[in-house]
Formats: structure tokens, C-alpha cells, sequence
């Protein structure tokens, strides 16, 4: 009896053994999800921060919408033409003009070029300071918080304050966006890597009223736009903006900007 008990319990166990594998084996080729092979590729070539730079939800959600076609080879900023390289052998296209791009700081009102009303003491965040008593500590209402939402935002170490407005270290930044988007006052964009001049200021004001609070602002004075041989700078609502894809370089008008508001980019 306890013999045939044991071989009754083994057959038993060996039974839904041999059920349970049965029921997987199902459930995998119901359930199974074909790889796409590309897709798997494009995602190892990615440098996997999952920022969100690109604007998808992470390197994965990249990698599909590259693979499907939905996207381009160079969707991905942080891996800018390296990266859009390799992933236009895996696609077998042409990467194209894939440009290096980077941050900018659209403010050079620093402590000791602009003006502030009082000082101001509570927390370091842009967002909160932009909604104290006159939007903030600086009696310019456009420029350069200094709070820091930037540096806390970015992966790379790549933007800090100094001397109270944002600065971007270019050989750190990887263009992921993630300042420009959580500026309050917008006073960040990605530009050229290679670009060599750019307006530093964003102040809509009256070119009277910037001379009174702040010594490097741009005060609308249009010699800039009148000296460009190229007509890549334009002047509107009070403020100078280059327009790089035009830009040659020359160095003009940086030279002619009594202001010096248009910075040469290191």
C-alpha cells in the first residue's frame, strides 16, 4: 500500500507537472511579442539617460518611434551626431546634417551688472521666486532669476549659478532640453555649438528703462541689425535676435553693440 501511495503522489505531481508546462508553453506563443531587431539595436546605441530630451518617454520610447520611421536617426540630443550616426548605419540611411546643439543663457544681468529692488530670502526655486511681491528680487522682470530650477533639472552638471544668473558649461551640456523647459521666464534655448555670438538678454522694456537696471541689456538701438552683412539679426519688441542659420560669424555685431548685450560665445 504506502508503495503504490508513493507512485500515485509521483504520477499525480509528474501529471501537473507535465499540465503546467502544457498551459506556458500556450500562454507563450499566444502571448508571445515578436523583437523588433532594429529596435533593439537603436535602443543599445543609445547613451540611455532616459531625459526625455528627445521628447519621448525615456530611451525605449525613442528607440521605437526611430525604428517605425516615426523619427528621425538624430531624434536623440544627447547623443547628438555620434549617436545619429550609428543609428543611421542600423536604419541604412543617411544621417543627414545632424548639428551639435546647447544651451544658452539668454541674460547677462549678473550682481554686478543689474539692479535689484531687495533681497530676497526663502526658497531656491525660479518658479516661486517669479511669484514674490514684483516678480522677483531683480528690478528686471525678463531677466535671470538665479534660482536654480535649471541646475537642478540638469543630469550632466552642466549649468550653474554664478554670480547670480545661469551659466552653461557647452562641453558638459547635451542639449536634453530640460532647462529650457522649466525656465519660467524662457530665457533658455538651444543653439549652435558652433555658434559664435548671441544676444544675452530677453528684457522687452524700453531701451530707458534697461539703461536704468541693468549695463549690459539690449536697448533696441537697431545698430546691430543695421551692420549685419548678412541679415541674420532682427530687432523686435525691444529686443536684438540672431538668427544662426544666417549667422556667418563675422563678429560684427558684438563689435558695434554699445551695450555689449550681444555676447561672444566661448
Amino acid at each position: 500500500m504506502m508503495i503504490s501511495g508513493v507512485l500515485i503522489a509521483t504520477a499525480v505531481v509528474a501529471g501537473v507537472g507535465i499540465l503546467i508546462g502544457i498551459i506556458l508553453g500556450v500562454a507563450d506563443m499566444k502571448l508571445h511579442v515578436d523583437v523588433d531587431e532594429k529596435e533593439q539595436a537603436i535602443l543599445e546605441a543609445l547613451p540611455g539617460n532616459n531625459c526625455g530630451g528627445c521628447g519621448f518617454p525615456g530611451c525605449s520610447g525613442c528607440a521605437a518611434a526611430i525604428a517605425k520611421g516615426e523619427a528621425p536617426v538624430s531624434q536623440c540630443p544627447v547623443g547628438g551626431p555620434p549617436v545619429a550616426a550609428k543609428i543611421s548605419e542600423i536604419m541604412g540611411v543617411d544621417a543627414g546634417d545632424a548639428k551639435r546643439l546647447v544651451a544658452y543663457v539668454h541674460c547677462g544681468g549678473d550682481c554686478e551688472q543689474a539692479t535689484q529692488r531687495y533681497e530676497y530670502y526663502g526658497a531656491d526655486d525660479c518658479r516661486v521666486i517669479n511669484q514674490v511681491p514684483g516678480a522677483g528680487p531683480k528690478t528686471c522682470t525678463f531677466g535671470c532669476l538665479g534660482g536654480g530650477s535649471c541646475v537642478s533639472v540638469c543630469q550632466f552638471d552642466a549649468i550653474h549659478i554664478v554670480n547670480g544668473i545661469a551659466v552653461v558649461d557647452k562641453e558638459a551640456c547635451k542639449a536634453c532640453g530640460q532647462c529650457v523647459n522649466i525656465c519660467p521666464r524662457h530665457l533658455i534655448d538651444l543653439i549652435p555649438y558652433d555658434a559664435t555670438e548671441s544676444v544675452r538678454c530677453k528684457s522687452q522694456d524700453m531701451g530707458q528703462a534697461v539703461n536704468k537696471y541693468c549695463k549690459v541689456g539690449c536697448i533696441a538701438c537697431h545698430i546691430c541689425e543695421k551692420n549685419c552683412p548678412s541679415g541674420a539679426i532682427t530687432v523686435e519688441n525691444n529686443v536684438a535676435t540672431i538668427d544662426q542659420d544666417k549667422c556667418t560669424h563675422c563678429g560684427l555685431c558684438a563689435q558695434k553693440c554699445p551695450k555689449k548685450a550681444i555676447q561672444v560665445v566661448g
